[in-house]
């Protein structure tokens, strides 16, 4: 599995409702960009209890997801734009479905492993709503598993739009980001899943602690 990077975002926080402040608005850079153990350099995350550090280091919304969205919500001018859902990767014909927990993929001289699917959360919709009806945005997201996915970097390196995404190895082949969404994030986890979950390594630890909790 080959593609390629059309962009590498990254963002600064800045007031985004009210007192909360917010990176979600992320802009293509260019040259060579950074691959470091908290992700790229320089990106920001407005809240670190949430978003961010090593096990949600590099975020890659598929690109092929915008074209789904402007059905759902029409022309917003943001689904031009590569980041337009945080994502740091701009990468098309790569979907939840085709990827599992535990992937590896060189990125430039970096390499990255997938640690989690993201949660989505309030400030897509807020992010939104400036440019459409972005109300139920997220309920879609849960609902249809357009999530995207976050990356921990396995080895520090660089890389430019232009340059290869390529997986060099698969992980847990029976757990696409797809059906790991599934059962963390929509509540449809069987108790043996749970389980599984629980205890797989590639997994960010904060969601193999949310399986555990479940079972209890």
């Amino acid at each position: 599995m080959k593609h390629t990077l059309e962009a590498i975002c990254t963002g600064t926080a800045r007031p985004f409702n009210g007192a909360e402040t917010s990176a979600i608005a992320k802009r293509p850079r260019e040259g060579l960009v950074q691959f470091l153990k908290d992700g790229l350099a320089p990106d920001e995350q407005a809240d670190r209890r949430v978003h961010g550090g090593p096990d949600m280091a590099v975020h890659l919304y598929p690109l092929d997801h915008h074209g789904f969205w402007r059905e759902q919500i029409g022309p917003a001018a943001l689904l031009d734009e590569p980041g337009a859902f945080g994502s740091n990767l701009a990468v098309r014909a790569i979907t939840e479905d085709q990827v599992h927990i535990g992937d590896r993929f060189k990125v430039g001289t970096a390499l990255l492993e997938i640690s989690q699917p993201r949660q989505p959360c309030w400030k897509i919709e807020h992010r939104f709503s400036s440019h459409c009806d972005a109300k139920g945005m997220v309920s879609t997201i849960v609902k249809t598993g357009r999530s995207g996915w976050y990356f921990r970097v396995i080895e520090f390196g660089e890389a430019m739009a232009g340059d290869a995404i390529e997986r060099v190895e698969i992980g847990e082949a029976g757990w696409s980001v797809t059906r790991a969404f599934a059962a963390l994030m929509a509540g449809k986890a069987s108790r043996e899943e749970l389980i599984e979950l629980s205890k797989m390594p590639a997994l960010s630890p904060k969601l193999r602690a949310r399986a555990e909790a479940k079972l209890a």
